[in-house]
């Protein structure tokens, strides 16, 4: 069976929405001023707003919220919101605030070939290392919830650009299902509607797909990675846990076809020029820094991948072994958590260069700027050597994360 599958699509009725795409929960934690200014946007109307917790929430937010975005849903489905497109994938295209186009293609992705853990076997795996302190609020609202939305963004790697591109070129043979301005600065967002023989084209394209994924790996000496979960990650891991939290509650029954066994997500090509990655950096607090340095030296490799450490107003380059096949931020996160299990110290985790030189003049603090990501060799350094770091890297701009728009049901019980 296909691990990227067409799925039965909800959208909004087209007068609905205005209003109903709203960014990931996960965006703007710091920042609940652009939440509040979304619940006032929202207010009233049919919002994916109102089927999401905002993690900017978490801390200050009755938990009822959960109870009452399970109710929403249902209201939703009650009282007509959502046109239904049976069997579909929606082919989207993003425009960013500096007009480049991201592409991406809408479906859903079987839990079974998922596994979120370090080391997995799995044909879908995370980029990053998995929080699972992050999960139980994410499994409260799905448990009970008798739809989805998603802002997970499933990445394959391929150099052709066939199976994701290729679509559009076929857009005079699609519908399009929407055309709208994203609320809070988000951009535009378009999509067009994937059914029928292009549907079964894609299907096709994605057995290419695989097997080029295969020999690939074979020529490399490495297992393949077909898929990796690049935003959402934990999301996903969270739609995983409940699919097999219910299939240990009923084991005799057949998950072949039930709708938990699926999750929602958007599936992008990583050689997408206009899907910008960049590091995030690390700065350690709280510690002796020229110790850590005079440590940090052990691991400096001639002409390999160059780290930037400031202290105070001081500042150098060290290197990390370019030959070994794992990223930087592999080497240097796997060093730093293996000397403050014996060294006084806390890292903290920064987007931006120059944030990291500000903070590094702060007493005891070394910072540590990584160079520029490397996302072409993503899916290689996680197939040999397992799954990166917590806080590796960040795909494109808070503003440039996934909108939620499409969903579909995940209860057996639902009815349109």
């Amino acid at each position: 069976m296909p691990m990227f599958l067409p799925t039965d699509i909800l959208l909004p009725k087209k007068e609905l929405m205005d209003r109903w795409a709203v960014i990931a929960c996960d965006q703007f934690t710091s920042q609940p001023e652009y939440w509040d200014k979304v619940a006032s946007v929202c207010e009233g109307v049919p919002s994916t707003f109102h089927m999401i917790f905002p993690e900017a929430y978490l801390e200050s937010e009755d938990i009822g919220r959960i109870d009452q975005i399970s109710a929403t849903m249902r209201t939703y489905l009650k009282d007509g919101v959502f046109d239904q497109y049976p069997d579909s994938l929606v082919y989207v295209e993003r425009q960013l605030a500096n007009g480049a186009i991201r592409q991406g293609i809408v479906g859903m992705c079987d839990l079974e070939e998922y596994d979120f853990h370090d080391e997995a076997n799995a044909g879908i795996v995370a980029t990053e290392k998995t929080v699972v302190e992050r999960l139980p609020a994410r499994i409260s609202i799905r448990t009970n919830a008798p739809l989805e939305t998603s802002h997970i963004l499933l990445l394959c790697d391929d150099p052709e650009k066939q199976l994701i591109e290729s679509f559009a070129a076929r857009k005079d043979e699609m519908k399009l299902l929407y055309d709208i301005d994203l609320m809070m600065g988000g951009g535009r967002l378009s999509g067009w509607l994937i059914t029928g023989s292009l549907a079964k084209d894609f299907l096709m394209l994605q057995e290419a797909y695989v097997a080029s994924v295969q020999k690939r790996a074979g020529e490399e000496g490495r297992k393949p990675l077909y898929y990796a979960v690049g935003d959402g990650n934990h999301s996903l891991a969270a739609a995983k846990e409940c699919y097999e939290r219910l299939k240990r509650s009923n084991p005799s029954q057949s998950y072949a076809n039930h709708p938990a066994r699926y999750a929602m997500v958007e599936l992008e090509n990583i050689r997408c020029d206009a899907l910008e990655f960049t590091p995030i950096h690390r700065v350690v607090n709280d510690t002796d820094p020229w110790r850590l340095l005079e440590a940090l030296q052990t691991l400096d490799k001639k002409d390999g991948h160059p780290v930037k450490w400031f202290i105070g107003d001081q500042s150098g380059v060290m290197h990390l072994d370019a030959t070994s096949g794992a990223l930087p931020i592999q080497i240097l996160q796997d060093f730093l958590d293996g000397y403050l299990e014996e060294n006084q110290g806390f890292i903290d985790y920064i987007h931006g260069s120059d944030i990291v030189r500000k903070l590094a003049r702060q007493d005891n603090a070394i910072g540590l700027a990584l160079p520029p990501f490397a996302k072409e060799g993503l899916f290689t350094g996680i197939a040999s050597k397992g799954v990166l770091p917590r806080k590796t890297f960040s795909m494109g701009h808070a503003s440039e994360k996934r909108y939620y728009m499409e969903a579909r049901k995940i209860k057996e019980d639902c009815e349109i």
